[in-house]
């Protein structure tokens, strides 16, 4: 594993624009692969199991994002952190962190793993299954609830990697895990007939593998940032900050969850177990149109904790703006593909007609808002890199919560199923509409700041939402 050179981050550079290429270029190679196997998990099952194991993988869905929320609230969290101590030369408290955001997730997956197996049949009875699908949900659950903490582990030393600004490693590390994890679909699935169990056990064997390969990362010497036993005592500082930033996407998640669970049972109600599992597919091709802007949206989150915390303003803003375009128009590039030509893409999962025709109509409803979605992601996104707190908790809890649930409720008493589909574009509306109200101010400051910058008058700045003194921008001892 090929060592960093640690006399300057690679995140020091006037040229944001290639280092936002160089950052996400590999981020999102790692993350296709990672998408992928997320796919195949499904494609295997449709063929060799059936519509109704997809509506099983659908049902475990919303609990499988309470797991992603408490490893993106850690991650997140920390790497907002990371990238802002390091921007201001602290890499003692970079490295805190670190060790803090180990010791936290591995208590926090162990709470969860706690809470969820005792009552796996209360939580899948509560979102929606039926007794046709409630065994292949139950069997897959229980195996994947029981790897939970090798899952979120891995899923917070991956956003600490891409903080210290290596993203190469994290393409790596995903890499491993998705091809593995084809390779023992196509085993456990296909090859032993283990069906849903088979899916389950190669997804936590991956998982494992993935962990095991960021341990090597951190203990052999090869990071920027040094993992030492020392800093795993929890320190409430580090931990206030990282979790009134990580909060957001915590909080976004299981907002995500809950949302997901109310959208499932109206599915149910409103178009059976086969629209179930349509809307499970619909919810792995949403991966893949999604990617993009989640990627550029990560790999712009350490240039700009970076450059804030290196009070280099103007940069902050071009990397905002270069991110923004970048984004919107990959969105509309995936949009034309599932708005135009749904049929294929469903027939990739299950040849089962009804299912393809229930496919192909959710999917022209729920793709509406797709271009929208680039610069959403990107903004939210942003909040979290520059520690803005409240911003990117506004922004996490509207979309699932304020908007997507009142939609899914009231839409479907006056147009039904498809009112179901169309909250999904509903909120995303509204939900930009928020974002850009909540980003003017902050690009107002960034401009004013960057341009005082270039004026060398930065010493006097002394705006409301951008301070130059040392007590803005760093956590005190």
């Amino acid at each position: 594993m090929q060592k960093q050179d640690h006399t300057r981050n690679v995140l020091d550079t006037d040229k944001v624009g290639s280092l936002l290429v160089k950052l996400a270029t590999p981020a999102f190679f790692g993350m296709f692969v990672q998408t992928l196997y997320n796919v195949v998990n499904t494609i295997f099952i449709g063929h060799a199991v059936g519509p109704l194991a997809i509506a099983g993988l659908s049902i475990v869905f919303p609990i499988q994002m309470l797991f992603m929320g408490i490893g993106m609230m850690v991650g997140m969290g920390g790497t907002s952190l990371i990238s802002r101590f390091i921007g201001s030369g602290d890499t003692a408290k970079a490295e805190r962190t670190l060790g803090n955001g180990v010791t936290c997730i591995t208590i926090l997956s162990i709470l969860i793993t706690a809470l969820i197996l005792p009552n796996v049949n209360s939580f899948l009875r509560l979102i929606g299954a039926s007794d046709e699908v409630l065994p292949y949900a139950r069997e897959y659950l229980i195996i994947i609830a029981s790897g939970t903490i090798f899952n979120v582990t891995g899923m917070a030393l991956l956003n600490f990697v891409r903080a210290e600004g290596n993203a190469r490693v994290g393409m790596i590390a995903n890499m491993l895990g998705a091809i593995l994890n084809i390779i023992l679909d196509a085993i456990l699935i296909v090859g032993l007939h283990m069906g849903v169990k088979g899916a389950a056990l190669g997804t936590v064997i991956a998982q494992i593998a993935t962990l095991i390969y960021l341990g090597i990362y951190y203990l052999s010497g090869s990071s920027y940032l040094k993992f030492r036993t020392s800093n795993l005592r929890l320190d409430i500082k580090i931990l206030k900050s990282m979790f009134s930033i990580g909060i957001s996407s915590f909080v976004q998640t299981v907002a995500g969850s809950l949302s997901a669970m109310f959208l499932i049972r109206q599915v149910v109600i409103y178009g059976g177990d086969i629209y179930l599992s349509a809307f499970g597919i619909i919810q792995r091709v949403m991966m893949f149109a999604t990617m993009p802007a989640m990627v550029i949206g990560q790999g712009v989150q350490p240039i700009l904790g970076f450059n804030y915390g290196a009070r280099r303003f103007s940069l902050a803003l071009k990397a905002l703006k270069i991110a923004a375009i970048a984004s919107t128009t990959l969105s509309l590039l995936a949009f034309t593909v599932l708005y135009f030509i749904p049929g294929p893409i469903i027939k990739i999962f299950s040849t089962d007609p009804a299912l393809v025709a229930a496919g192909a109509h959710a999917s022209k409803l729920i793709f509406l808002s797709m271009p929208l979605m680039g610069f959403v992601m990107v903004g939210s996104t942003s909040f979290q890199s520059i520690g803005k707190a409240v911003q990117a908790f506004i922004t996490a809890i509207v979309r699932p919560v304020v908007f997507l649930i009142p939609a899914v409720i009231l839409l479907p008493r006056f147009l039904h199923l498809e009112g179901v589909f169309l909250s999904f574009p509903t909120s995303d509306l509204l939900t930009l509409i928020l974002t850009i109200l909540l980003l003017i101010p902050i690009i107002k400051e960034f401009r004013k700041a960057a341009i005082a910058e270039k004026q060398g008058k930065t010493g006097q700045l002394s705006h409301k939402g951008i301070s130059d003194s040392p007590e803005s921008h760093r956590l005190t001892d």
